[in-house]
């Protein structure tokens, strides 16, 4: 399923015609909550994807150095895997991702905006895939810049897109805005994890154009739903 633009229709709640007195003006919070489909939850995911079927023929690495433990995995319709998190700033010059900030900065990634402009690490929730090698090949598995990616750390989801390449050999990384969303300390040189994420992401699917946000957020709340109730 491929996914172009994706927003969420919104209900508009009843008025109430005043009486005498005027009654006191309605908190929105009090009025009529609008019905919507229960989003899929953190542990609903981590359901689904405790079971490994190595894709990768081999192993990656969590950081330079570190021994090669981590395979790509695949289930149904995704390819996933359990890693840690280092944070990826580059792309557009921000306040908080620059070359100030971060030491290996770059402002450059491997896919862009619809305007030509490379993605802000800051400001778009993505993950960074490793470079294709004998180990894995994304785009093989039906991996692109714009697929929807679910990633998981404790009770928290956040949808997001594949957006930037990383070394060959090295596995776990997203965007300072991915980290921000999730509750792990976003700074490129102090921040990230060194365990406990889980990266989801479904195959054949595109976010276009890839800085949308709300569209990805839209894109895989229904990619999760339909994983999730799947066999």
């Amino acid at each position: 399923m491929r996914f172009q633009s994706l927003t969420l229709a919104a209900a508009g709640a009843a008025l109430l015609a005043p009486t005498l007195p005027p009654p006191d003006p309605l908190d929105v919070q009090d009025g009529p909550e609008v019905h919507r489909e229960a989003d899929v939850g953190a542990a609903d995911l981590l359901s689904k994807v405790r079971d490994c079927t190595p894709v990768s023929r081999g192993h990656y690495r969590s950081d330079g150095g570190a021994p090669a433990t981590i395979p790509v995995c695949g289930a149904d319709d995704v390819v996933f895997w359990k890693a840690d998190m280092d944070i990826d700033c580059d792309g557009q010059p921000t306040d908080h991702c620059n070359a100030r900030t971060d030491p290996y900065f770059s402002e450059a990634t491997a896919f862009r905006q619809s305007d030509g402009r490379y993605l802000s690490a800051e400001h778009l929730p993505y993950i960074v895939v490793p470079t294709p090698s004998e180990i894995w090949d994304y785009a093989a598995h039906g991996i692109r810049g714009g697929s929807v990616a679910a990633v998981v750390y404790r009770d928290r989801v956040q949808y997001a897109v594949v957006g930037d390449v990383g070394p060959h050999d090295i596995i776990g990384e997203a965007s300072y805005a991915a980290a921000e969303a999730l509750g792990i300390p976003p700074d490129p040189q102090t921040g990230g994890t060194a365990s406990g994420v889980t990266y989801i992401v479904f195959k054949d699917t595109r976010v276009t154009p890839i800085e949308d946000a709300a569209a990805a957020v839209a894109a895989g709340e229904q990619m999760a739903r339909e994983f999730v109730r799947g066999g």
